[in-house]
């Protein structure tokens, strides 16, 4: 017999088809990804072993969503979400292609342009993808359906990571390369069949509409209005502080320290395959200590702050590449339970018209911490010559500032909405 939680999964992905569509998209354009990342990070560590060059790579991925933010909010809100997805894969796996063209150092340049343009596309898709949702499922299906995106997430990741690193050691970059864009192109054939099923956005009569700035500053406003709905939608961003440079610490890891394969590409897909399952374990250890209930999944974010601390922590007294790997499951565990029940709760609370726009601010606020940690580490492995751990030590102090920082929050929300209820009680 079916575990409870898993029997809502399989019950969602069943009886809704136009979910399961999207689904199926998710699948297949996410297992590509993690070939193009593990190709790409094991490309440039070849080619160059310079801390600031890694870094490069991962700042060349992070700052596509930053910089178009405010664009790519306003695009998701006024246009047909389904249609940005299919454009959104389509152009990806023309631009994928264009990597099988750096075979040099001197080539990497153009590693990063093609990096950035994939990544610029990629910007539009999420919060597209995020604000689309609530339109095929249920209000009560919000958090089983996120906890399944997670899931899947991380199941790709793991999937993905560890055939990607095999096919990059085994066949080399082309065959990661070629598989990444023709997973974007099934999975743009997923999308075409969805439907949307519950009230989706209806676009505004031409005549209504503000311009792109006045509906910008008009998401930015609905924010500042709701502090917090604001904080919540800074929750990744607080992770990513120090999830962004972790990103590079992990490649130096698997190069220098824990190699596995000529250049450690078999080292990090086993990183990422850890991730991956402990990613996906921690919602779902999680949605059974607080169901559908607010406070208990505020109490469980703070929760997920101690296992980046105890993650971080153990990273930089790893002194074996098993040590190192059940630290990366600890503080993916964290992450995983923050990204759910931070994506649910905008979800939730946000209106429809302003859902696209709250989640490429979501998205912007997150790449540009990953941007600041990924350059930080650079510069630190070139500069500073710190080692990996001594890196991974340094950053555990970024959970440990934030998790004091929500649990004021915590208190104060939680003793506001008991003064709120006791009024509504008065006779």
């Amino acid at each position: 017999m079916p575990l409870p939680l898993i029997d809502q999964y399989v019950t969602l992905i069943r009886h809704n088809k136009q979910y399961r569509y999207l689904w199926f998209s998710q699948i297949i354009s996410q297992s590509g990804d993690w070939f193009n990342l593990i190709a790409s990070a094991a490309l440039v560590a070849n080619l160059s072993g310079s801390g600031l060059a890694i870094g490069g790579l991962f700042l060349a991925r992070l700052l596509p969503p930053f910089v178009l933010g405010p664009l790519v909010g306003v695009v998701a809100d006024r246009f047909d979400r389904r249609n940005i997805l299919i454009a959104s894969d389509v152009l990806r796996a023309v631009i994928v292609l264009g990597f099988l063209l750096v075979r040099t150092e001197q080539e990497i340049w153009l590693l990063y342009v093609l990096t950035v343009l994939q990544l610029s596309v990629s910007a539009f898709f999420e919060p597209a993808r995020a604000a689309l949702v609530p339109s095929l499922v249920r209000r009560e299906d919000l958090v089983t359906s996120n906890a399944l995106d997670a899931t899947t997430w991380s199941s790709m990741l793991a999937i993905g990571a560890a055939l990607g690193g095999l096919a990059t050691a085994m066949f080399g970059i082309t065959t990661a390369f070629l598989i990444d864009s023709a997973s974007f192109i099934l999975s743009a054939w997923f999308i075409s069949r969805v439907r949307p099923a519950f009230a989706p956005v209806e676009p505004e009569p031409a005549e209504q509409r503000d311009t792109g700035w006045q509906a910008f500053m008009a998401g930015l406003n609905y924010l500042r209005q709701h502090p917090a709905v604001l904080t919540v939608a800074l929750l990744k961003a607080s992770k990513a502080l120090a999830f962004g440079g972790m990103a590079v610490v992990e490649v130096t890891f698997a190069k220098e320290l824990f190699p596995l394969g000529a250049d450690g590409s078999g080292t990090l897909g086993l990183i990422y395959v850890v991730a991956g399952l402990s990613t996906g374990l921690g919602p779902l250890l999680a949605r059974r200590f607080t169901g559908d209930n607010l406070k208990a999944i505020y109490w469980a974010i703070l929760f997920s702050y101690f296992c980046l601390i105890v993650g971080f922590t153990l990273a930089g007294f790893s002194t074996t590449l098993w040590l190192l790997l059940i630290a990366s499951f600890i503080r993916t565990f964290g992450s995983g339970i923050s990204w759910v029940y931070s994506s649910t709760l905008l979800q939730m609370s946000v209106p429809s018209k302003f859902l696209g726009r709250v989640f490429a601010f979501d998205l912007a606020m997150m790449t540009m911490a990953s941007s600041i940690s990924t350059l930080w580490v650079g510069w630190a492995k070139d500069g500073l010559g710190l080692s990996p751990q001594q890196t991974a030590l340094m950053l555990a102090a970024v959970p440990v500032v934030m998790a004091i920082g929500w649990s004021f929050f915590l208190v104060s929300h939680l003793k506001q909405q008991r003064t709120m209820q006791q009024s509504v009680n008065l006779p």
